[in-house]
């Protein structure tokens, strides 16, 4: 866009169109194309995409959820990944509380 149109004449609009159906009949057979790699990858089981946060040695730390000490926070930046990828992985996490095994916080004493 470099040259200066004036889409307000006929004559450029006419350019202006011309230049975009051939933009779009460039892009057509590129999209077409990837999306053909991408389906023969995945026929051959690769995996498309960012690679999971999770691994296999991350997901053997639930021996970290037995402790009343560690936290969910606390247990994430161990682990180098962020709460929601914890809870992702582990959705019995989601009890909307920050300790991971219930009853593990001490209770306020009762009022006499």
């Amino acid at each position: 866009m470099h040259e200066s149109l004036d889409t307000t004449t006929p004559g450029c609009r006419l350019v202006f169109h011309v230049f975009a159906a051939l933009a779009e009949f460039i892009r057509e057979p590129i999209v077409q194309g990837t999306h053909e790699d991408m389906a023969e990858a995945r026929a051959r089981g690769e995996r498309i995409g960012r690679p999971p946060a999770m691994t296999e040695e991350r997901c053997g730390a639930r021996g970290l959820l037995t402790d009343p000490e560690n936290t969910i926070t606390s247990i994430a930046k161990l682990l180098g990944v962020s709460r929601t990828t914890l809870y992702k992985y582990a959705p019995e996490l989601a009890t909307g509380r920050d300790s991971l095994v219930p009853h593990a916080r001490p209770s306020l004493p009762e009022s006499p």
